[in-house]
């Protein structure tokens, strides 16, 4: 992944609710499914090789495990471009791993290792094509060579084959991801943040840390032209963005309006351009308006989209200021 997606998928994962809803929610596997992941341990993911090489991988965790195993490891490796040398990488890794673990004398009984897990993580838009089996890299040779051959598979979760259909069904904070990364609309961003506040509602840490990511993303996805302070709350977060999504919707339909007025005035028709305006503005107003009302107080009645549709541009825009504080749908339509 780029720096900055590094380090806010990073953050996410630096919770244990992520890696257990990932394990639980995206790896179909009855074995995975009875770990105790109350039990989740960050590890440390930086290692110095001994020729003194420094290597790191994202996300080490560990989780324990009944009877001979003392504890799973799981490797995340997060990307959002196909590296044709990730099986190469992800061998590295593991092995790096490996190596760290015996120095720290953390190894099972009788010299023999603990088991890792090896995750990539792929929200990339183009489809994964790189090898998940270090051994498809390789030739494949006849006699005693092919007896020596590496192999070693890691498990590709590819975002982009998750439908956003499918992922609405999972009450799931690694699907709620997944879906902030493509947003249908603002709208879908705001619904989002709704249900990540209900979720998260005895985790006020996590909440800080979602609302901290969202930020992120959203900057990325808007190219910084979304101007946002930094937020610590969900809650902010969302007041913050229904304001500057308004702002955000004013300034585009702006620019097409005195666009489509310089090839009205090309064509002569200045006047009527200036009639069409006035109209596209107070449209888009109360589309807008419509948008953060149903994302914040449910389904408009008949009556109530009437109203929207019949208002004055003054009209909109004080519901608009007074929708920003509004405890109901009654307190927007009513000055104070």
């Amino acid at each position: 992944m780029s720096q900055d997606n590094d380090a806010s998928y990073k953050l996410l994962f630096s919770s244990p609710e992520l890696v257990r809803d990932l394990v639980l929610g995206f790896i179909p596997d009855d074995w995975l499914h009875s770990l105790d992941y109350g039990t989740l341990e960050k590890m440390p993911g930086s290692y110095v090789t001994d020729d003194l090489r420094h290597r790191a991988d994202d996300v080490v965790w560990r989780v324990k495990v009944g009877a001979e195993w003392v504890y799973l490891y799981i490797l995340i490796e997060f990307q959002s471009k196909v590296d044709p040398w990730m099986a190469v990488r992800m061998m590295s890794y593991v092995g790096l791993l490996y190596q760290d673990l015996i120095k720290a004398k953390q190894v099972l009984p009788h010299r023999r290792l603990p088991p890792v897990l090896p995750i990539v993580l792929y929200n990339g838009d183009a489809p994964w094509t790189a090898a998940t089996n270090i051994a498809n890299l390789i030739p494949k040779v006849p006699g005693l060579v092919s007896q020596y051959l590496p192999q070693m598979e890691y498990l590709l979760i590819a975002e982009n084959l998750y439908t956003e259909a499918g992922l609405a069904k999972m009450q799931n904070l690694v699907a709620a991801v997944m879906r902030l990364q493509r947003p249908h609309n603002e709208v879908a961003v705001l619904e989002l943040i709704d249900l990540l506040h209900d979720w998260l509602a005895d985790n006020p840490e996590l909440m800080r840390i979602f609302a901290i990511w969202i930020r992120a993303v959203l900057l990325r996805q808007s190219k910084h032209h979304l101007a946002l302070p930094k937020v610590q709350d969900l809650k902010e977060l969302k007041m913050t963005l229904a304001a500057r999504f308004e702002e955000w919707a004013h300034q585009h339909e702006q620019k097409g309006l005195e666009k489509g007025m310089e090839k009205g005035i090309a064509k002569g028709i200045a006047k009527g351009m200036a009639n069409g305006i006035a109209k596209g503005r107070k449209e888009g107003e109360a589309r807008l308006l419509q948008r953060l009302l149903v994302a914040r107080f449910g389904p408009l009645s008949q009556e109530t989209l009437a109203r929207l549709e019949q208002a004055s541009t003054a009209e909109l825009e004080a519901w608009t200021d007074r929708f920003l504080t509004a405890r109901s749908l009654t307190d927007v339509f009513t000055a104070a």
